[in-house]
C-alpha cells in the first residue's frame, strides 16, 4: 500500500469532521441535496442486497469484523513478538524495532476507524443534520406549558386504556401478539402506507425488518432496535415485550427513511403505528407516546404525574409493569457501558438540544395534539 494512499485514507476521519460540522449550520443545504438527493441513491444501492436475505447483514457483518479483529491482533502479536524471527531480533536488536511494530499496528487501527466512520457519514450519518421533521411537515413547534403537557397525558391514557381492552393476551394477563415478531414484519408497512398521503417524505422503499439472532446480548446491552448504516437494515430485538416491538420496529423503520433523530423517529413510529389498520399497532404507538409524556410530566410536576397514573387501566399496568420488568432484568455493566457508549454516540454527533423542551418527541406530541383541538 502506497504511503500516499495511506495518508489519503487517515485523511477521512477529519473530512468525515469537516462534513459533519459544516453539515451542522447547512440543514437546508443537507435536507435538499442529502436527504433528498443522494441518501436516497444510496438506499437504493443498499435495499437490493439487504432485501435478498431474511437475516440481517448488519449483524453478521459485525460479528465478522470482530472475529477479524481478534484474529488480526492474534496475527500482529505473534508475527512481531513470539516467531522465531523476534528471538533471532533481541539478539540484533538493529534488525527488529517494537515501537515501529507498535506504530504499524496503531496505524492500521486508525486507518480502518477512518474507513469506517466516512462510510458512516457518508451512508447516513449526515441525516443528523437535515431539517427537523417539523419544519418538514410544518408542525409548529411553541413554548408550552406543563397543563398542556398533562392534558395530553390525559387524552393519551383515554387512548390507551381504550384500545387495551380488544389487545390479546398471554396467560399473565400482558400484551401477547400471535407469531410475535414475524407477524410485526409481515404487517409492518401497513402503517406507513397510509401515513405516506399526508407525509410523502416518508414515501421510500426499504427493505423488511429484521431479527437479531442474538437478541439476548441486545437485551443485555439495553438495546430494543438499532439500525444498520453499512447495509440499510432496521435490526429488532426480537426478545423485547410484545406491547413494544410494534413501535420499535416502526422506529427502526424510520430511521431506514432518513431520520437519523432518535426522538423524531419514535414521534414517526407513533404516527406509523396509530396509523395502522390493525389495534395491536394502534395500541403500541399510543403507548410508545404515553410513556415519554408521563416520563416527562413526572419530572415537570410529579403530583400530576402520579395522580394520572391511577388512571391507568388494569391491562396498561401490566403491560408497563412487564416492560420494566423485562429491562430490570438485564440491567448491568454491560448495559451500563452501552447506554455510555450511545450518549457518547449521540454527542458526537451533535444531538443535544439547545433549548430547554420537553424532548422532542413530546413536543411534536403537544403541537399535534393542539392543532387537532
Amino acid at each position: 500500500m502506497g504511503s500516499d494512499f495511506v495518508y489519503f485514507l487517515i485523511l477521512l476521519f477529519p473530512i468525515s469532521l469537516f462534513l459533519t460540522f459544516f453539515a451542522t449550520n447547512n440543514n437546508i443545504l443537507i435536507e435538499k441535496y442529502y436527504s433528498q438527493g443522494i441518501y436516497l441513491i444510496i438506499n437504493k444501492l443498499l435495499y437490493l442486497p439487504s432485501n435478498l436475505f431474511h437475516f440481517s447483514l448488519g449483524e453478521i457483518l459485525l460479528y465478522l469484523f470482530i472475529f477479524l479483529s481478534v484474529l488480526f491482533t492474534i496475527r500482529f502479536i505473534y508475527r512481531n513478538y513470539w516467531k522465531r524471527s523476534y528471538r533471532k531480533a533481541i539478539k540484533n536488536p538493529g534488525t527488529f524495532s517494537k515501537k515501529t511494530a507498535l506504530i504499524r499496528g496503531l496505524l492500521n487501527i486508525v486507518i480502518c476507524f477512518s474507513i469506517l466512520y466516512f462510510i458512516f457519514i457518508i451512508n447516513w450519518g449526515l441525516n443528523y443534520h437535515r431539517l427537523p421533521f417539523a419544519s418538514i411537515v410544518n408542525l409548529e413547534i411553541k413554548p408550552t406549558s406543563v397543563d398542556d403537557l398533562q392534558s395530553l397525558c390525559e387524552n393519551l391514557i383515554s387512548r390507551t386504556n381504550t384500545l387495551r381492552e380488544n389487545i390479546n393476551e398471554d396467560n399473565n394477563g400482558v400484551t401477547y401478539i400471535p407469531n410475535g415478531f414475524k407477524s410485526v414484519v409481515k404487517r409492518s408497512q401497513l402503517g406507513y402506507d397510509i401515513i405516506i398521503n399526508q407525509y410523502p417524505i416518508l414515501d421510500l422503499k426499504t427493505s423488511k425488518p429484521k431479527g437479531i439472532m442474538f437478541s439476548k446480548g441486545m437485551s443485555y446491552a439495553g438495546i430494543a432496535g438499532i439500525y444498520s448504516p453499512f447495509t440499510g437494515e432496521a435490526n429488532v430485538n426480537t426478545m423485547v415485550p410484545h406491547a413494544m416491538l410494534p413501535n420499535t420496529t416502526a422506529h427502526e423503520m424510520a430511521h431506514q427513511r432518513g431520520f437519523a433523530r432518535e426522538d423524531e423517529a419514535n414521534y414517526i413510529a407513533y404516527l406509523a403505528c396509530t396509523s395502522h389498520p390493525d389495534i395491536d399497532f394502534q395500541y403500541s404507538g399510543v403507548l410508545l407516546a404515553l410513556i415519554h409524556s408521563m416520563n416527562a410530566l413526572n419530572k415537570n410536576d410529579i403530583e400530576s404525574y402520579q395522580q394520572l397514573t391511577l388512571e391507568y387501566s388494569d391491562g396498561v399496568k401490566r403491560d408497563l409493569a412487564a416492560i420494566n420488568n423485562f429491562w430490570n432484568s438485564y440491567k448491568g455493566t454491560i448495559e451500563k457501558t452501552s447506554r455510555k457508549i450511545n450518549n457518547t454516540y449521540l454527542k458526537s454527533n451533535l444531538q443535544e438540544d439547545g433549548i430547554k423542551s420537553y424532548g422532542r418527541m413530546v413536543d411534536l406530541l403537544i403541537a399535534e395534539y393542539k392543532a387537532t383541538l
